[in-house]
């Protein structure tokens, strides 16, 4: 595991209907400087962290915290990342004056969301703005779009469905209508998460470290993350295993949920049957508001 992405808060200034938390002004869940140093000092004893990202929610919208954290991350010497809606970058002027302190702390990269989801006929404005700041401080920018989800015909005549949204979270509940389906037992494997090798996980204020977002590995709060990644064995976890041996399929099938689902993705279906589990599984799928609860 070689990144830890930390979900500085789950509020947002923005209630996208994509939104894989259920991030918005509502949402709570917010990291203090002592919690962000607190999970910090937990990474040099795993020995495999290279890069701390913060994201959310909305980091911007605590930039204090952020600020420290990343200062803080690049002074034990891990690479640092930052996953915003750029929101402040309303002109090139602006977004200097958000990112130079950044830059300044250590920060090479920013990746921003920007698309007709977040902000309609005002997409690519903020992309802009952060790209022409960037180049002149030096940082590179990643830009991340999604796009409403729209079904489309492939070469062997299949329906498709476009646009790279993911159904979990908010999304399964805007999106999933209407949309073309398959039983559930056509989802057989994970397409996105390499559930048994982790690459990174995130990690909430409440310390619940996410393999997928809402299924976790368990709580910094409870053992370290040393402990936790030493002891990760997902043939036993009694939602990674059957993920794993099946997919989404085998989970719904061991669990008996979700009975005869018609779903859009195997996303679509893990976030069902989850959601239908969390009564009996609250110390692996939490919070409850990743699942709009």
């Amino acid at each position: 595991m070689k990144g830890v992405h930390l979900l500085l808060t789950y509020t947002c200034n923005r209630a996208c209907d994509h939104c894989f938390v259920y991030g918005g002004p509502e949402a709570h869940g917010t990291f203090t400087l002592q919690q962000v140093r607190q999970v910090l000092d937990q990474l040099p004893v795993v020995g495999t962290i290279e890069t701390v990202c913060f994201e959310g929610g909305e980091p911007f919208l605590f930039y204090p915290i952020m600020l420290e954290g990343i200062r803080l991350a690049r002074g034990m010497g891990f690479n640092a990342g930052v996953v915003t809606n750029a929101y402040w970058a309303l002109s090139e002027q602006d977004a200097e004056v958000w990112l130079k302190p950044l830059r300044e702390s250590g920060l090479a990269a920013v990746s921003i969301s920007d698309d007709s989801l977040h902000y309609g006929d005002e997409r690519d404005l903020r992309a802009r703005n952060v790209q022409s700041a960037a180049a002149g401080l030096g940082m590179t920018v990643s830009v991340l779009r999604t796009e409403r989800p729209s079904v489309t015909v492939n070469e062997r005549g299949e329906q498709v469905i476009a646009g790279g949204v993911m159904f979990r979270g908010r999304a399964a509940e805007k999106f999933a209508a209407g949309l073309p389906t398959q039983p559930s037992e056509a989802f057989t494997k994970c397409p996105f998460e390499d559930l048994r090798n982790p690459g990174r996980v995130h990690v909430d204020a409440y310390g619940n470290v996410h393999l997928c977002q809402g299924l976790l590995m368990g709580n910094v709060w409870d053992r370290p993350m040393a402990e936790l990644v030493k002891g990760y064995e997902p043939d036993t976890h009694p939602l990674v295993g059957p993920l794993l041996r099946g997919g989404p399929a085998a989970l719904a099938e061991q669990y008996g949920a979700a009975p005869g689902a018609e779903c859009v993705s195997a996303c679509h279906l893990c976030y069902l049957v989850r959601r239908a589990l969390l009564d009996r599984f609250p110390q692996f799928l939490a919070p409850r508001q990743v699942y709009g609860l």
